[in-house]
């Protein structure tokens, strides 16, 4: 059996997260495995590095995948995207070691989450952007994200709904960047907990319209309790970027 890894891009909007749902509803994971069962004639399995929530895009996915077909892994790209819907696409295929799992063997992933800052919305970026209408103190909030940086209980910035055995990760990156109307927020860590990006990008932004101070953001890491961040983002916002190994 050949182990079959393959780097996607796809908008998140119509699909109700990567993984499969109960029920039929629309998945990227569902879509990704019809095709591949109609290019191998049987059905395939694939293992995502993040398991993005619905209405989450991603630009590098990383999906693998076992099989005994014989397509050229240089042809696995054009053979995908000749099936893909135009919302999906292969961006890249190789074979690896038996050994590589794309969740397990990621030492890092990054994941970026923009936001148009701007009086008014934008309707060509209202799928891909949060919109907040009033202004943003940049430099507020990049004094904020300074206390999430390195290896903590990231408790506080948890969604409860999905429990973990562990809630220490190592973030290894936390930037915020103004560019012209766009803030960016980006994240670099050896993992995620449920909706993690999401709830420090809500915290900061608390910090971002001067309803939290900076120094806040580190007694909310330290007290490990969801109810003392801010809100959960929206999901469109955000967009998995690269997954390390």
């Amino acid at each position: 059996m050949r182990n079959i890894k393959v780097v996607l891009a796809y908008d998140g909007t119509r699909y109700c997260g990567f993984q499969k749902q109960p029920g039929g509803l629309p998945t990227v994971q569902g879509v990704l495995e019809e095709s591949l069962a109609r290019l191998a004639g049987r059905e395939i399995r694939v293992t995502a590095a993040g398991r993005t929530d619905a209405g989450v895009h991603a630009r590098g996915q990383v999906v693998n995948f076992f099989t005994d077909w014989t397509v050229p892994t240089d042809r696995v790209v054009a053979a995908l995207n000749g099936l893909l819907p135009d919302d999906i696409a292969a961006l890249a295929a190789e074979e690896v070691p038996a050994a590589f799992h794309a969740r397990k063997s990621a030492r890092t992933k990054t994941y970026v989450y923009t936001v148009y800052n701007a009086p008014v919305r934008h309707p060509l970026h209202r799928l891909y952007a949060l919109h907040v209408d009033r202004p943003l103190d940049v430099d507020g909030m990049r004094a904020a994200v300074a206390h999430l940086a390195g290896r903590h209980d990231f408790s506080s910035f948890q969604n409860t709904g999905r429990p973990v055995a562990s809630a220490v990760r190592h973030l290894y990156e936390g930037r915020v960047e103004r560019d012209g109307p766009f803030v960016r927020f980006t994240f670099r860590a050896d993992g995620f907990l449920y909706q993690m990006v999401r709830i420090m990008v809500g915290t900061l932004l608390e910090v971002g319209l001067g309803r939290l101070q900076p120094d806040a953001v580190g007694a909310i890491l330290v007290a490990r309790d969801r109810a003392q961040a801010g809100p959960t983002a929206a999901p469109h916002g955000l967009c998995l970027e690269h997954v390390e190994y």
